[in-house]
């Protein structure tokens, strides 16, 4: 059987490790848009946690198999279309992610100075499409909107001091932006409270800890908040007993020798709070500050709801980081799209009412989750095309011949694709380039320079 999957992030890697593993025969292509792989791996895990990319050796052992081939730089939708895709393959996996994000729909959201979590943390990672975001940190005061962990992950490079990050695989360009940087406080905030932040104990604990830089957190925020969680599951309550110590803790004056005669860098949570308006400068030019109104909840727990109670507050900021969720688009008319939930409709994987086609991952199940959320997912799809090979329910007429067809579909429209060894000369003169500046890589981020590598 000759199966493609649609991605090569997390998704479309675990799915294809599942299948091979588990069938003997299987033959897997994948299919990437980028001239490099493993999608959020490189291009969404924080520069300055090294240990979560690991799993790019499981990955680059799948691609290395006899019977796993991998084609960069096929944009599918474009370049080859799906149903293409479906006469050459027995089975077809979509595992594309969430390549757009949610946005605000509040006015002022499109002025100078507000960005989307997703083209920030792009920008830094070196994806491509970010690379001319060109960011204004002039600012002393940016906002981001939202408690998850890629609000963290942005207020820790926002604040990290820059012999943390130098040594990391942070874009060099972004570096050298950060280095100018005069953000020097940075709040979180949330529509909900303490309760219902969606970021992990491991991640608030490196903020806490963070050099330089001092947690403000309202106790008035956290009272009586112990013996609310007294019950709750205990990764939410050891989150909540960390909240709540660390907003009681009194600030240690920082050593002056240490800071010198500067303040520190502070951060801090900013609870129940619903942004209603982005303020613009008096020229109307750029955000100056953004307009909340104050929540109250209704409910509890998770399903606790955000009410504005009539009051609101204005708060001064020069720059403002939605990080409020990515969001999936549909990759083709020939695919079934649920645009109010932004995932494709299926069943276990299985695409409703299109045999022989699935999905894995962000795409199937919504943006949420870490790695191994999605590894768990990719395996379960994998386990719906293996069962389905087997009982017999997929076409297997032995004309579809991969990626024969689809060759043939992308000579004829100019497209060259890009192999696993191509990346790996790539990959080398990544590591080369960085190894000068005393860094694991040195990111290359455009695609015409990638191809010039390769003798493309």
């Amino acid at each position: 059987p000759r199966v493609c999957v649609v991605g090569s992030g997390p998704a479309g890697f675990y799915t294809a490790q599942h299948i091979l593993k588990h069938h003997g025969g299987a033959l897997v292509d994948i299919y990437e848009k980028l001239p490099v792989p493993f999608g959020l791996v490189r291009f969404g895990v924080a520069p300055d946690h090294p240990e979560v990319k690991n799993v790019i050796n499981t990955f680059t052992q799948t691609a290395h198999s006899e019977r796993c081939t991998y084609y960069g730089n096929v944009t599918v939708g474009r370049d080859v279309t799906v149903p293409e895709l479906q006469q050459a393959y027995h089975a077809v996996v979509l595992s594309y992610g969430a390549e757009d994000n949610r946005v605000l729909g509040i006015p002022g959201e499109n002025l100078p100075g507000v960005y989307t979590a997703r083209a920030f943390v792009g920008w830094y990672n070196g994806l491509p499409e970010n690379q001319d975001l060109n960011p204004d940190l002039s600012c002393e005061t940016a906002l981001i909107l939202g408690h998850g962990n890629v609000a963290l992950d942005i207020a820790r490079i926002l604040l990290s001091p820059l012999q943390l990050l130098r040594k990391t695989d942070i874009t060099d360009s972004s570096l050298a932006a950060l280095a100018c940087s005069k953000v020097k406080r940075v709040w979180l905030v949330g529509r909900r409270g303490p309760l219902q932040v969606a970021f992990t104990i491991k991640e608030l604990r490196e903020m806490i800890n963070l050099p330089g830089a001092r947690a403000v957190l309202d106790p008035a925020d956290f009272t009586g908040l112990e013996s609310a969680v007294k019950d709750a599951p205990r990764p939410r309550k050891r989150l909540t007993e960390l909240m709540i110590k660390t907003a009681l803790e009194k600030p240690v004056e920082m050593q002056a020798a240490a800071a010198g005669a500067a303040a520190p860098r502070e951060w801090g949570l900013k609870f129940q709070r619903s942004p209603q308006e982005v303020l613009p400068s008096a020229d109307g030019r750029r955000a100056r500050g953004i307009r909340m109104a104050l929540t109250c909840l209704e409910g509890s727990g998770d399903s606790a709801k955000a009410i504005p109670t009539g009051n609101v507050e204005e708060l001064e900021c020069g720059l403002v980081l939605s990080s409020i969720g990515y969001r999936s688009l549909p990759l083709d008319p020939a695919v079934p799209f649920d645009s109010q939930r932004g995932v494709i409709p299926n069943s276990s994987g299985r695409v409703e009412g299109v045999p022989g086609l699935y999905c894995s991952g962000w795409v199937k199940r919504g943006p949420t989750g870490v790695i191994i959320t999605t590894m768990n997912d990719s395996f379960d799809t994998a386990q719906s095309v293996l069962e389905d090979l087997q009982g017999g329910v997929l076409d297997m007429s032995p004309s579809k011949e991969g990626f024969g067809l689809v060759e043939s579909i992308l000579c004829s429209r100019g497209v060259r694709p890009v192999s696993f060894s191509d990346w790996e000369k790539i990959d080398a003169a990544e590591v080369a380039r960085g190894k000068a500046a005393g860094k694991p890589r040195e990111k290359i981020v455009d695609p015409a320079e990638m191809l010039r590598i390769i003798g493309h």
